[in-house]
């Protein structure tokens, strides 16, 4: 990514409207003019800009009325097409739409072009006998204050998309979880039903929160997650669990996520100093109602699923017990494809090598090092290098990878793997 995008202002009228006009014989129509898009910039109508080495290369903006948001338009320079820019812009302009509280986005092409492909991808449905493409968003309202005070979100629609490598567990999820949940009609024709609650369990920085924060965007749930450490700063936490989850019984949908839940949740006769009974016990109880509501999920994650209550686990509370793990050469060799932005000089396959039992946290913190290297090393000489060869190289990658401790250890994994056979359920 070369670009960075920020909400439109008033200087950058001139360039925005130049891209509009002149990109209009590209492939990139608008059934509303010039002169509506110009009205709706200077009465600032929500707008985002991507700009790259101090010019704008895209924009994109939308009119509001009521709760429904009209995509007027979005416009690429032609260097930058194909490169994922619209569907950045896209993201950034649906997360302005969304604090307005807006319900529906649409977006109406006066023809079938290939834009049509990209509102597919990005989550819009196309209505009968138009190229009218809208999308849904949770309800604004009551719903809407509810999930504020949560501290819940709508969240990017490209997540599950992102998630890079990990097919195995990826695909586990989408057939188990993501598809039963989106297509309820279908899934009760076959007699399945659909999942309310669901336990990930694996090493640290495997990934477990990435999966559960992608699900929620597959799905277009808002994404509530709740901290025991900031439940327990309210004194009583039984008291604040119940209520927390009274309030998101309120919700219309919601997948709701609890990291660690080992902490609100271990076996009874193993518990820390300062956990009670009373805890468990909670949650044991609010888990049927809220198993007893469609269009919700819960998600816990643990690092040590052999800590955990077994009444908290048994069939009845969680559907699924699915375990995460360091990612396999596969899937490191695409998260290092992904973080090396496809430059042909860096040997992935070194890469993948020198990194194993890393998890994907690891391989971003090595990526993050040796970008960081290349950028200070750009920085240092007289003159910038060419913009082709910006980057980290193989060398640096492996330097950083060196410099990283790895999260998981030989002994982790064994653990890891005695867990899959004991626990797992899937």
């Amino acid at each position: 990514m070369n670009w960075l995008i920020h909400d439109y202002r008033e200087d950058d009228l001139a360039t925005v409207v130049h891209l509009i006009d002149s990109t209009a014989e590209l492939g990139q129509e608008s059934v509303f003019s010039l002169a509506e898009c110009i009205d709706a910039l200077t009465s600032r109508q929500p707008a985002v800009v991507a700009v790259h080495e101090g010019a704008a290369v895209g924009a994109a903006l939308a009119c509001v009325a009521g709760e429904r948001a009209w995509v007027m338009r979005i416009a690429i320079a032609p260097a930058w097409r194909g490169l994922g820019l619209a569907s950045a812009l896209l993201r950034e302009l649906e997360r302005r739409l969304v604090t307005l509280r807006v319900r529906r986005i649409a977006y109406v092409l006066p023809v079938e072009e290939l834009l049509g492909e990209g509102l597919r991808n990005a989550g819009y449905t196309r209505r009968p006998a138009a190229a009218y493409f809208e999308k849904a968003e949770p309800a604004g309202g009551p719903s809407r204050d509810v999930l504020d005070e949560l501290g819940g979100r709508l969240l990017p629609g490209d997540l599950w998309q992102q998630v890079a490598g990990m097919t195995s567990e990826k695909e586990l999820i989408e057939r188990r979880i993501v598809l039963p949940l989106a297509e309820p009609a279908l899934a009760a024709r076959h007699g399945v039903r659909p999942p309310r609650s669901i336990a990930l369990f694996g090493p640290p920085g495997t990934g477990k929160t990435t999966f559960a924060r992608a699900v929620a965007s597959r799905l277009g749930w808002p994404f509530v997650e709740l901290l025991p450490s900031r439940l327990a700063d309210q004194g009583n936490l039984a008291a604040a669990l119940r209520e927390a989850f009274a309030r998101i019984a309120e919700l219309e949908r919601v997948l709701v996520f609890i990291d660690e839940v080992e902490e609100i949740a271990p076996a009874r006769g193993e518990q820390p100093q300062g956990v009670a009974h009373g805890i468990t016990n909670e949650l044991l109880k609010i888990i049927p109602g809220f198993r007893e509501r469609d269009e919700r999920l819960l998600v816990c994650a643990t690092n040590s699923v052999r800590s955990l209550d077994p009444a908290f686990l048994r069939p009845g509370r969680f559907d699924y017990l699915i375990p995460i793990g360091t990612p396999d050469p596969a899937a490191r060799a695409a998260m290092w494809r992904r973080h090396a932005a496809g430059r042909a000089g860096v040997d992935i396959d070194a890469l993948v090598v020198a990194s194993e039992l890393f998890t994907p946290a690891d391989i971003e913190y090595a990526a993050r090092g040796a970008a960081q290297t290349a950028f200070e090393r750009d920085l240092a000489r007289p003159t910038p290098g060419p913009v082709e060869a910006a980057g980290a190289t193989t060398e640096d990658y492996l330097v950083a990878i060196e410099r990283c401790r790895p999260t998981v250890t030989p002994a982790m994994v064994d653990a890891f793997t005695a867990d899959i056979a004991t626990y797992a359920r899937i």
